[in-house]
């Protein structure tokens, strides 16, 4: 499997653009996916320094409905002519931050045919499936809002959604942010490999819940990459306690795992 980082919070170059946002590249078995879009078009321009070609990828996957991950969605559908977009069907529920900003996706998107609403998990390709449990452990929500029947509600993230990919004998989960807590989504499905942001920026970085967060992933037979909302001063606590089994993701990065 081979996994282009084309957009994060920080870059491994000077050529490289970043903003807060994510996005992947992801090869695996002759299946390319786009896993998330950043916040703007930037990706795209990662991806052509990068010698990645959008025209071709098969499809693309929406962890989640913020503007961090969805906001390069236009900018993906201009480039690409055929992929389907697969994200919850919830992902277009109003989304909200503690300050009351918005922090959804561009809702005239909403109706474009090429997205695919989820409802439940789903079979992509072999060995490729988008899963939306319903029984991991509560997260915290940070402050997050839904919007429910015209009122801000607190965010269960029920429009959350997770890439898992089996490779041989490993299996890889990619995820967004892990807003429904990172601990409780590699404890649920115990990956070889776990990529995606972590959320714990809104954590101190010498707090008490972070250094259990580290303990509790080590105890996993996973291998984890991570960036994004993780948080730098979090990831620098994190990887004292996690050494090698952690490393980060920056715009530009390749991993070959």
């Amino acid at each position: 499997m081979r996994i282009w980082t084309l957009i994060e919070n920080t870059a491994c170059g000077p050529d490289f653009a970043f903003e807060h946002g994510l996005s992947l590249y992801i090869e695996t078995d002759g299946t390319r996916i786009l896993f998330d879009a950043g916040q703007s078009g930037a990706f795209v321009d990662n991806a052509r320094l990068l010698g990645v070609d959008l025209r071709r990828v098969d499809y693309a996957v929406l962890s989640h409905g913020h503007y961090d991950h969805g906001g390069g969605l236009a900018e993906f559908l201009r480039i690409n002519d055929h992929a389907p977009i697969y994200l919850s069907c919830h992902a277009f529920d109003g989304h909200y931050n503690a300050a009351g900003k918005n922090i959804g996706l561009n809702p005239e998107l909403a109706n474009s045919p090429r997205l695919v609403h989820l409802e439940d998990s789903h079979a992509l390709a072999p060995g490729v499936m988008i899963y939306n449990p319903d029984n991991l452990p509560p997260a915290r929500t940070d402050g997050l809002k839904r919007l429910e029947k015209g009122t801000l509600a607190d965010e269960d993230f029920r429009h959350e959604q997770y890439l898992l990919i089996r490779e041989g004998e490993r299996l890889f989960c990619f995820s967004g942010c892990a807003h429904r807590g990172v601990v409780g989504i590699a404890q649920y499905f115990r990956p070889d490999v776990l990529v995606g942001g972590f959320h714990f920026k809104s954590l101190p970085a010498d707090s008490p819940a972070l250094i259990q967060a580290a303990q509790a992933l080590m105890a996993l037979p996973t291998t984890y990459y991570t960036g994004h909302c993780t948080g730098a001063e979090q990831f620098a606590t994190l990887k004292k306690y996690m050494g090698m089994r952690l490393q980060a993701l920056h715009s530009g990065t390749v991993l070959e795992l």
